[in-house]
């Protein structure tokens, strides 16, 4: 049965949330892939604004294809998360405390994570036409010579996602092997 998450996220509900959970993810996100992720660290930097507030937020590891005409946006789905572990714990400290991609994460990240009460949700890699149906709207707020990796600003509807690394430090990609082995010496 999958819990159903509210985008921008509710810190004490993401508490809740254990590795492996199945989760449903409706409101309002944000794609951003490395491109994009090293521009907003560098107006960090600078002490600029972000373009987004990132409190509570999810940035969704995404470069979207183009929509096809009447659809909100085409193939839609996960990038390899480790290309963003460089910039994901300063984002992390701002208060970005949901992630989607897919992959396994950087300790640093995973202990940005833990310290800021966070999320890391996996999507299914290969998805993409899927994944795309659970997005509603979407326009570029940022970034946009960036093309494909431009960030959007994404309305969801029950996104289907896997709790991959939860608040309190637990790992589906350590957890979910070793249970898979123990079941099998059984």
């Amino acid at each position: 049965m999958s819990k159903t998450v509210r985008a921008p996220l509710d810190p004490q509900q993401i508490a809740t949330l254990r590795a492996g959970d199945s989760v449903l993810l409706s409101g309002t996100i944000y794609t951003g892939r490395d491109a994009a992720h090293k521009r907003l660290c560098a107006l960090v930097e600078a002490g600029k604004p972000l373009p987004f507030d990132v409190k509570n937020q999810v940035i969704y590891y995404a470069g979207p294809c183009p929509a096809k005409p009447g659809d909100p946006i085409g193939s839609c789905g996960p990038t390899t998360s480790y290309r963003m572990d460089a910039y994901a714990s300063t984002l992390c400290d701002l208060g970005l405390i949901g992630m989607i991609g897919k992959g396994q994460r950087s300790a640093q990240v995973i202990d940005a994570i833990r310290r800021n009460g966070g999320v890391y949700f996996a999507a299914t890699g290969g998805a993409g036409a899927l994944i795309a149906g659970s997005v509603k709207s979407a326009r570029i707020i940022a970034f946009d010579d960036l093309g494909t990796e431009a960030i959007r600003e994404l309305e969801v509807e029950n996104l289907p996602l896997i709790v991959a690394i939860d608040a309190h430090g637990g790992n589906l990609y350590e957890e979910g092997p070793l249970r898979y082995r123990q079941e099998d010496n059984r």
